[in-house]
């Protein structure tokens, strides 16, 4: 069993029932949260911390990985490596205490020596859990029992090669379908049978990036929006066809299109590091229309913006050159504020304020307002380096960095 750092019976109790009694729609079933779009729609956030930060509910070690926690039906779920086993386990929410463990071999190797865990961030859908790990295994495990629904090893069966830094794209669950990022002649995308993992269609040939794929509703039209290694893709759920596409990609080898498509009624906000730069365009058929592109707005490299009343919130640069954080009008590309060398990290939007989780381990709370960055509170709550994206649940911060994950409570 881990160690646990408790908070103490009375406290978890509370937890518990605070937490169990609320909506569902406050859990954070997938990645960015349950809209996809880094949206946190829970209750009031505090608008300050005590002193010393937020009160630390609990906290215990984990595994490798940069894939982030999700919090859904009473469970944190964490997919991270242990020794030679790619992990995913559901703890209790109130104490971090295992309650279940699914598991399996991994082998996996980082040829620039990172982080060797998975990457992608699990998604949670009708009492099922979707992981894809590291080497490209696509799994489906039970939300209550965690036990194994279907497998699919993608890398094996569609002969995948090795992207630099492994499969990392979080799968989309669509109705019943699992569109996964897999990368290859013809298997570019591919849709899964959500209940039994049958292949239901394929299609592209682009290479996998480690961006993660979008639902939206664009003139009456369900799609299916990723960003691949090659550029952007608007797909028909349903059935694979290809309804609009754009070329997004660096001229050299080294590209790493990372951040999600953001959809605004029928415009598309895309951006990448290495050259591509950011886009707004707009959706005509199946054509894009340029609204505006460039390099000077906001190329993020890793960390998908969020976008508050017309204003992207985010961060332009490259992560290793010290990237700056940016208010930008979304239908101009114009830059409202910025803050030079913030240093990368990650972002929430909730309600009106930014809840900013640095790489560095600082928690930042801020205004989301394009006219000035205030901050609101900040501390420092892990030790570097945090690179997974947290889960915002209950009013409660799950955030991990290399060796530990911590509930850190928000609420007012």
């Amino acid at each position: 069993m881990p160690r646990l750092v408790p908070i103490g019976l009375v406290v978890a109790l509370a937890l518990t029932s605070s937490i169990l009694g609320g909506a569902s729609d406050d859990d954070w079933p997938q990645y960015l949260g349950a809209t996809r779009d880094g949206v946190y729609r829970g209750q009031t956030l505090a608008d300050a911390w005590p002193a010393g930060g937020p009160r630390v509910l609990w906290q215990r070690p984990v595994g490798a990985g940069f894939s982030g926690p999700i919090v859904v039906d009473g469970k944190v779920l964490l997919f991270h490596r242990v020794k030679n086993e790619e992990v995913l386990e559901a703890m209790n929410i109130a104490s971090g205490a295992t309650v279940w463990r699914y598991a399996y071999p991994t082998s996996y190797r980082d040829d620039f020596g990172f982080d060797e865990g998975p990457r992608a961030v699990p998604v949670a859908v009708n009492g099922i859990v979707y992981t894809f790990g590291a080497e490209g295994k696509l799994h489906a495990v039970g939300l209550s029992d965690g036990r194994k629904r279907w497998s699919a090893d993608t890398a094996a069966r569609f002969k995948v090669n090795k992207a630099f830094f492994g499969a990392s794209g979080s799968p989309l669950v669509d109705a019943d379908r699992v569109i996964a990022n897999v990368g290859g002649k013809g298997v570019g995308l591919v849709a899964f049978d959500a209940a039994t993992g049958q292949v239901l269609w394929t299609a592209t040939d682009d290479e996998a990036s480690y961006s993660s794929g979008v639902s939206a509703t664009i003139g009456g039209r369900k799609l299916a929006v990723f960003l691949t290694r090659a550029g952007l893709v608007g797909l028909d759920p349903a059935t694979g066809g290809v309804i609009f596409r754009r070329p997004w990609r660096a001229r050299i080898a080294a590209s790493v299109n990372v951040a999600s498509p953001i959809v605004a009624g029928d415009r598309v906000f895309v951006s990448a590091e290495y050259g591509p730069g950011a886009g707004l365009l707009r959706v005509d058929g199946s054509n894009l229309v340029d609204v505006w592109t460039g390099l000077d707005s906001l190329t993020t490299h890793y960390a998908t913006p969020v976008l508050a009343d017309g204003i992207l919130y985010g961060y332009h640069g490259r992560q290793e050159f010290g990237p700056s954080l940016r208010a930008v009008e979304l239908s101009t590309g114009k830059v409202r504020w910025n803050q030079d060398q913030f240093r990368a990290g990650s972002l929430i939007l909730a309600g009106n304020r930014l809840v900013i989780m640095r790489e560095g381990g600082e928690l930042v709370l801020a205004d989301a307002t394009p006219d000035a960055f205030r901050v609101r509170a900040r501390a420092q709550v892990l030790p570097a380096i945090v690179r997974a994206f947290p889960a915002l649940a209950h009013g409660v911060l799950y955030v991990r960095n290399e060796t530990t994950l911590a509930a850190l409570d928000l609420r007012r």
